[in-house]
C-alpha cells in the first residue's frame, strides 16, 4: 500500500510514522509514505496559499490553485510510473464520519491520498476535485495533519502481515459485524490490588472463555455504545450467554 498525504506540514509525521507498528510495515516493505506540500505549487516568494474570505469573516481560506495542483502532481506521477491513480480525501469535520468499515474499504485500495485541511477550509470550488470527505470525530483540529496520523495507524493494521498475530485486526472493536467493542483483557498478576482476573479465564477451557470474552464484549457494546449494536445480527445464543454472565458475575464494570 501507498499513502501519500498532501500536508503544509510534512515534519509533523516524522515521529508517528516513524515508531511501532508503522516503522515495522515501512522496514518491512508493507507500505510507502510520501509527502506533497501544496507550498511547492504556488507562484510567489512567500509560496502563499491562503487568502481572506469573500465576504468578510474571521480565519483564512486555502487558495484552490495550489490544492488542484498538488493532486494533478500526484496523479501525473502515477500516470508516469503505469500505476492507477490514487482514492483521493479529504479530511474535513464537514465529512463522512469514519468507520471501520472505511477504514476496511480504503485498506482494499492500492494508493490512498490524504489531504490535510487547514485554515477556515479549502476554497470550496476545489473540494469537487476529491473522491471522498471523511471526519474523524465531531470536533475541530488545528488541521487535518492528526487525522492523517490517525487514519494512516487504521490503515496500516488491516495490511496482512503488518501485525504479528494476524488475528489482533480481526477481533478489534468495531470488526465484527454486530459492531460490538473488544472484550477487556487481563495480564499478569492473577490479583492486583485487590481486583482478581475472572477465574474462567484461568481455567484452561477454551469454550468458556471464548463464552465469557462474547459476552464481556456484548454487555460492554449495550453499556457503553447501544448505538453501535446491531441487534438484528445477535443470535438467540448470545442473548442466552448475556443472561448467564450478567448474573454470574459482578465485575461487569470492572
Amino acid at each position: 500500500m501507498k499513502i501519500t498525504v498532501v500536508t503544509l506540514f510534512p515534519g509533523y509525521f516524522e515521529t508517528p510514522f516513524a515508531t511501532s507498528i508503522i516503522a515495522r510495515a515501512k522496514k518491512g516493505g508493507l507500505v510507502e509514505f510520501d509527502f506533497v506540500d501544496p507550498r511547492d505549487f504556488t507562484a510567489d516568494r512567500h509560496r502563499t496559499v491562503d487568502d481572506y474570505p469573500y465576504g468578510g469573516g474571521c480565519g483564512m481560506v486555502m487558495k484552490p490553485g495550489p490544492v488542484k495542483s498538488a493532486l494533478d502532481f500526484v496523479k501525473q506521477r502515477c500516470a508516469a510510473a503505469g500505476a492507477e491513480p490514487p482514492l483521493t480525501v479529504y479530511l474535513t469535520p464537514q465529512g463522512e464520519l469514519l468507520k471501520q468499515k472505511t477504514v476496511v474499504e480504503f485498506s482494499e485500495r492500492e494508493h490512498i491520498l490524504l489531504f490535510c485541511g487547514h485554515y477556515e477550509d479549502i476554497d470550496c470550488r476545489a473540494r469537487s476535485l476529491f473522491d471522498r470527505e471523511i471526519s474523524v470525530g465531531d470536533y475541530v483540529l488545528s488541521g487535518g495533519e492528526p487525522a492523517a496520523a490517525l487514519i494512516a495507524d487504521a490503515l496500516v493494521r488491516k495490511i496482512p502481515g503488518a501485525l504479528g498475530n494476524p488475528e489482533s485486526s480481526t477481533e478489534d472493536s468495531f470488526s465484527k459485524e454486530e459492531g460490538l467493542f473488544d472484550c477487556p483483557h487481563y495480564t499478569r498478576p492473577p490479583e492486583w490490588e485487590g481486583k482478581r482476573v475472572p477465574d474462567v479465564l484461568l481455567n484452561g477451557d477454551h469454550k468458556k472463555i471464548t463464552e465469557y470474552r462474547r459476552a464481556r464484549a456484548l454487555i460492554n457494546t449495550m453499556r457503553v455504545r447501544p448505538d453501535l449494536l446491531k441487534i438484528e445480527r445477535l443470535s438467540e445464543e448470545d442473548f442466552k450467554i448475556v443472561k448467564r454472565y450478567f448474573l454470574d458475575y459482578h465485575d461487569i464494570g470492572d
